[in-house]
This record gives C-alpha cells, sequence and structure tokens, in this order.
C-alpha cells in the first residue's frame, strides 16, 4: 500500500464529476483500509510516498503481480508515470522478479483482472492494444491465457467488473464487452461491482455496496466491508488502494 498525499483531492478524474475530497477522512480511511488487511491476516507493506503525485495511493496501477514476477507498467496517463519507481524499489525489496511495459505501449494495473489462469485485460482506455500484447508475451513462461476485454465509458476494467473468489465475475455489464467475459453477475448496486478476495472465505468491499453485503454474506462469503468514500469521488474502488503478494515457498 501507499499512503495518501497532501494533493490526493487533485487526483485525476475522467468519467464522473469532480467533488469536494476531505483529506483528513481519507486518511483515516486509508488506516481503516490498512487494519482490515492485517486482521484477514495480511502483513502491510508501505510503498514510500509519492507526494508529487496525487494518485499515488491507488498503488495497483504502476504494478501488477503474478507469482514471483512484478509488472510495472506504463499508465496510459503521463501524469502517472512517475509513481512507478517507488513501486519498483518496493517490489524488488520484496524479492520479486522484475518485469516491465516499455514505450509506446501502456498499461494499467486496473485494467488487469486474474481469474485462475486466465488474465482478462481491458483495452482501450488507459491501456492499449500494445501494452496488452506485450503483458501477453511476458505471462506465457508461467502459463497464464491473456483474453481483451475492450471498454465502454469506464475508466479501468475493474471499475466495471472483478471476481468472487470462486472465479465468479461480478459488475455492471454495459460498461465493458461482456462477451468476452464470463456470465456476469449483476449487484444491488454499482459499489457492489468491486470486491477484493483477501484468501479463503474472505472478501472485502465497499461499506456503501449495503444490498451486495447482505447477499454476499448469505452466500457464506465472509464480507469485510470497508469506508472508501473519499477515494471513490476520484474513481477509486477497493481494489485499488492495495497489491496482494501471496507468500512464496523460497
Amino acid at each position: 500500500m501507499r499512503r495518501p498525499g497532501p494533493d490526493l483531492a487533485q487526483g485525476i478524474v475522467t468519467h464522473i464529476d469532480r467533488v469536494e475530497v476531505d483529506p483528513v477522512l481519507a486518511s483515516r480511511q486509508y488506516t481503516i483500509y490498512q487494519e482490515t488487511l492485517a486482521s484477514a491476516g495480511w502483513r502491510v507493506y508501505e510503498v514510500d510516498p509519492a507526494p508529487e503525485h496525487p494518485d499515488a495511493v491507488f498503488v495497483e496501477d504502476p504494478v501488477v503481480v503474478f507469482e514471483d514476477l512484478a509488472v510495472l507498467t506504463r499508465s496510459g496517463a503521463p501524469e502517472r508515470r512517475g509513481e512507478v519507481d517507488g513501486v519498483e524499489a518496493a517490489v524488488r525489496r520484496l524479492g520479486l522478479r522484475v518485469a516491465r511495459i516499455e514505450a509506446p505501449g501502456v498499461l494499467d494495473g486496473g485494467d488487469v483482472l486474474q481469474v485462475g489462469a486466465t488474465v482478462y485485460v481491458g483495452v482501450g482506455g488507459r491501456t492499449d492494444e500494445t501494452g496488452a500484447a506485450q503483458l501477453e508475451q511476458l505471462l506465457k513462461p508461467l502459463g497464464r491465457e491473456v483474453r481483451r476485454v475492450p471498454l465502454g465509458g469506464v475508466l479501468h476494467l475493474k471499475s466495471a467488473v472483478t471476481a468472487l473468489p470462486d472465479g465468479a465475475v461480478i459488475g455492471l455489464a454495459e460498461l465493458v464487452d461482456a462477451s468476452a467475459l464470463p456470465p456476469i453477475r449483476r449487484p444491488a448496486e454499482a459499489e457492489g461491482a468491486h470486491v477484493l478476495p483477501l484468501g479463503g472465505r474472505d472478501v472485502l468491499i465497499s461499506a456503501a455496496a449495503h444490498e451486495t453485503v447482505h447477499e454476499l454474506a448469505g452466500q457464506g462469503w465472509r464480507v469485510l466491508p470497508v469506508d472508501i468514500s473519499e477515494f471513490e469521488k476520484l474513481e477509486a474502488c477497493v481494489t485499488c488502494l492495495s497489491v496482494l503478494i501471496p507468500d512464496r515457498e523460497l
């Protein structure tokens, strides 16, 4: 994770109107999110702050991790490309192998949805075909299949759809080319399109997704709701604030 900086409120918004962000509340919500991960058994490692980058708290975008491979991205938003340096230092300290998306390709981590051995990549926003093709080549040795998903009026693929631990896809089918994905289960509210599997039956979800929280709990998932209202004002969701790196046998 990476702590929000003082200029968080200046983060990029693309598909929604800008509204005022409370940086004090955002800091509190970040801490609670971090504590929630810890309660589910995760050890939290903080990337060095990047106060010159308002969007740096959304650490999911500069890197995608597959087993022991960290793929450093090249954002389709040029002003975000400087966020990668601190993230690279962090994944190297954690002992991961490092590869990167090279110019002219662009790819954001928020466009990468892993479901088992299949990797869905949203294209048409901050990720292009060149970036997706580079990722595909990097993942072939790991036995991963990359499938492109054309996007509609949405920032990232995971702004529209995510996956439960059993591989079921949940989200807003009208925002993507749904034919490129497995059947999509529609949540009761838009915030319910975003779930972050934490291992076992633990699932992190926005506290704003009241009905979806109840539905998932009724299906036997251990649902951990977190209030991320200030980050949602910047088109973020629960997946944006962390990168999960499962322990590996060394």
